[in-house]
């Protein structure tokens, strides 16, 4: 479970406090630093495990995880340089002017939704009911990263991708096919792309012995139930069986427009949905 401190700091970076501490976590970047972003619970942890073992050699572990890809704030830590001299950093948050170069990681709004709520009811930081959680989740009031269908394209729409600076990778496409996904993120921070690493790090980082590094982690909480663990199932779509009709249609209302752009079918109108996407994709 969490601790009474990791509680109070949960809900500090909901409020108004965490600008100024967003702020000093941005303190001594450097501008060949390359970001590794995403919307939580959209499979940035399984992708710094890869890379991990890809840029140091090394088993990754949720213990050593920092000193190779650290997270936005203790990035001084790295000591791992990538070949231009910068460091790999984590961020969940949406595109600043500091982000020069990035990797940008994004999974279907549905899935992530489901992800968070399970982790963060089962570690007891929430005890609303799933319909009254995603109303907020929508609004952007149960992260201080905003709202799902505002960071996607506060990154998407930045000056990164018309230079070439932006990597966008889904988290299907690197469920389907890891290697192809990784290779060309290997590919992207200016690394060798040696296929025998690249297989290597996949094996060692399959869900199950994910959830096995996960047991063995000392510092990450821990929750009792198999919902709420950090390493959960990975899934692709899984929300098609634990949505109500009302709550999908609630989420193509609100965020639809984002998810064709990103390529996700809405819930109802599945062929209409599909035209749409098409189209917002030829328009971007």
């Amino acid at each position: 479970m969490v601790s009474p401190s990791r509680r109070l700091r949960h809900k500090i970076m909901r409020t108004s406090v965490r600008v100024p501490l967003i702020w000093l976590r941005h303190r001594g970047l450097d501008s060949d630093d390359v970001f590794l972003a995403s919307y939580p619970r959209s499979g940035n942890t399984w992708t710094r495990f890869l890379l991990t073992e890809i840029l140091s050699r090394e088993s990754a572990s949720f213990d050593n995880i920092n000193q190779v890809i650290p997270e936005m704030g203790i990035h001084a830590r790295a000591r791992v340089r990538l070949p231009n001299g910068g460091r790999l950093i984590k961020t969940h948050e949406p595109y600043r002017k500091e982000y020069g170069r990035a990797i940008y990681l994004v999974r279907d709004f549905r899935d992530v939704v489901l992800s968070q709520y399970a982790r963060e009811r089962e570690l007891g930081l929430y005890k609303t009911e799933f319909g009254e959680y995603l109303e907020a989740y929508l609004d952007g009031r149960m992260s201080g990263f905003g709202a799902w269908q505002d960071h996607l394209p506060a990154w998407l729409d930045s000056p990164l991708e018309p230079r070439g600076d932006l990597l966008v990778i889904r988290f299907e496409e690197m469920r389907k096919n890891p290697e192809g996904a990784i290779s060309r993120i290997v590919g992207f921070l200016g690394l060798p792309v040696d296929e025998n690493r690249v297989q290597a790090a996949i094996a060692n980082n399959s869900v199950e012995r994910m959830r096995a590094k996960e047991n063995a982690a000392q510092k990450l909480p821990k929750s009792a139930g198999e919902e709420g663990r950090f390493v959960r199932k990975g899934a692709v779509a899984g929300w098609r069986e634990r949505f109500t009709d009302e709550q999908l249609r609630l989420v193509d209302e609100r965020a639809g427009k984002i998810l064709l752009r990103a390529g996700y079918p809405l819930a109802f109108a599945a062929e209409e949905s599909a035209d749409l996407a098409a189209a917002e994709r030829t328009a971007s």
